[in-house]
């Protein structure tokens, strides 16, 4: 069949088809080495291919173990990176694809389609590729700025584009809950409604009046439908990315609280904490598993996150519920309660195949048995993680928090510098891990918290360029790593990027008649 070469907007989503897109304007050809995430292995060859001939060329695919190891002549791959890995040849006649899984063919294509959207025509090469950390991952906080289905597939479709393959939907916060769950539809019908769109806006009068009933004139948010979701789910499954949900817990609950009040701490004064479900009453279990259960009905994913950060505990002292349970446990300081709610979820989540991920304040009176470790206050946690023997994905703000500002100039961000270069430097196994370990360290993630983002094209501009150094420092090796050279590249990209519809970041543009061109 012939293939043909498009660029077209479906429903606000950028789709790259088959190889290319629309509009090349950055250079006449395009080198392998223009590539992102950069190869483990390339060779250019004599000759080139135009980008519209690319597409009617033939292309040869052979799914084989056996072939793509004679490939990687001796190279020892972990079964994941075997199933990942691809061998590439872009000849003036043909192209030719092995791979021992799907997935590494569509790895290759990927590499095609970029390397054919980027420019013209595309050198002759061979490319020999795996990706270096199984989890490559980016998070997209949706309980601060709801940004809808739309929005999220062209993400994805990013994030195909550089190989990354896990989607962590954060969808629950104290400012909104975003996910239909059947069992409690007060979560959506109040409190994933705001008077108030900007975030700031509504934590300066947090007061508990603050959510509106679903249909209020004026009402901002929005929630995901279970039929959103799996569109979502189906998009994510053709690009091999796995979608992590994300429900938060014990802590960041403020909108459970509003919408069930029931679940808070019993105290007659109120309590000074008011953002934490109360893990002494078992109503409290009884609504996370009917909700978890909901959760694993629609996500296949293998991992949920449950998030376990910045839990306040002053309530958790004085409530007689809470007391009650510690007593009852042999517990005797209040961080050990929140480590057995962890670990009663995790339980829970081990009945129905899932296990669980979370922000590294679960270590914090004793680790869930099988948790993996969400490293993001630096990378302390994530050793202390790996030292028990658990896995650890490292998120560090001061290198992935993609909310924190790229300029000194920039508009509305986190008052913390994080540029593309600091990003790009991250070195995920410089802190000692020993190589008997290093299996457990299962990648890294960049994450866009929305406290300071109101608008659509404000959280890509807070995105891009910046995914693109996350994606290889996930996929590519580290003695691969060049400052000078990735920043070629993804000035490149950038570009590319920019013809498809996404605002991407630049020096300069700082408001949002700048940003919007």
């Amino acid at each position: 069949m012939k293939k043909t070469l498009r660029h077209f907007i479906i429903a606000g989503v950028c789709l790259i088809s088959t190889y290319g897109c629309g509009q090349k304007n950055i250079q006449t050809q395009c080198e392998p080495a223009d590539l992102i995430p950069a190869p483990v292995e390339l060779a250019v060859n004599p000759g080139s291919v135009s980008s519209d001939r690319l597409a009617e060329l033939p292309e040869k695919v052979k799914i084989s173990e056996k072939a793509l190891l004679r490939r990687l002549e001796g190279q020892e791959l972990t079964d994941w990176q075997l199933k990942s890995a691809y061998w590439l040849e872009i000849g003036q006649k043909g192209i030719k694809i092995e791979a021992a899984d799907q997935e590494g063919v569509f790895n290759a294509r990927q590499s095609l389609k970029m390397m054919a959207s980027l420019n013209d025509t595309v050198a002759c090469c061979t490319i020999l590729d795996w990706p270096r950390f199984r989890h490559r991952g980016m998070m997209l906080d949706e309980s601060r700025h709801f940004q809808g289905k739309d929005f999220v597939l062209k993400q994805l479709e990013m994030m195909a584009l550089l190989k990354m393959n896990r989607f962590h939907f954060h969808l629950v916060d104290n400012p909104g809950w975003r996910l239909q769950i059947d069992a409690y539809p007060r979560l959506t019908q109040l409190t994933a409604w705001r008077p108030v769109a900007y975030f700031w806006d509504w934590e300066i009068d947090a007061t508990g009046g603050d959510f509106v009933e679903e249909g209020t004139p004026g009402a901002y948010g929005g929630y995901y439908t279970k039929e959103d979701i799996a569109e979502i789910l189906e998009f994510a499954a053709e690009r091999h990315i796995e979608v992590i949900p994300e429900i938060e817990l014990p802590g960041h609950n403020y909108e459970t609280r509003i919408a069930y009040p029931e679940l808070a701490c019993s105290l007659k004064n109120g309590g000074s904490d008011k953002w934490e479900l109360c893990p002494g009453k078992e109503s409290t279990y009884e609504f996370l598993e009917k909700v978890l259960l909901e959760v694993f009905e629609l996500f296949p994913s293998e991992y949920i996150h449950i998030g376990g950060d910045e839990a306040g505990k002053d309530n958790w002292k004085i409530c007689p519920d809470c007391q009650a349970r510690m007593k009852s446990e042999g517990l005797t300081e209040v961080e050990e309660l929140q480590s057995y709610m962890v670990k009663r979820i995790e339980r829970f989540a081990h009945e129905h195949g899932k296990r669980i991920i979370g922000w590294d304040e679960i270590l914090e009176g004793g680790l869930a048995p099988d948790a993996t470790v969400m490293s993001w206050r630096g990378t302390e946690g994530g050793l202390k993680a790996i030292a028990q023997g658990h896995d650890v994905i490292f998120t560090p703000t001061q290198y992935f928090y993609l909310d924190y500002k790229q300029d000194e100039a920039q508009y509305k961000a986190v008052g913390k510098y994080v540029p593309l270069e600091k990003v790009y430097s991250f070195e995920p196994m410089s802190e000692g891990i020993s190589e008997a370990d290093s299996h457990h360290v299962l990648g890294i993630q960049g994450n866009l918290w929305t406290e300071h983002v109101l608008h659509d094209w404000h959280a890509e501009m807070q995105l891009y360029p910046r995914v693109f150094a996350v994606s290889e420092v996930g996929w590519s090796p580290a003695e691969k790593k060049n400052w000078p050279d990735f920043e070629r590249r993804a000035s490149v990209l950038s570009e590319a990027a920019r013809n498809w519809g996404y605002v991407v970041y630049r020096p300069g543009l700082t408001d949002e008649n700048g940003l919007v061109e």
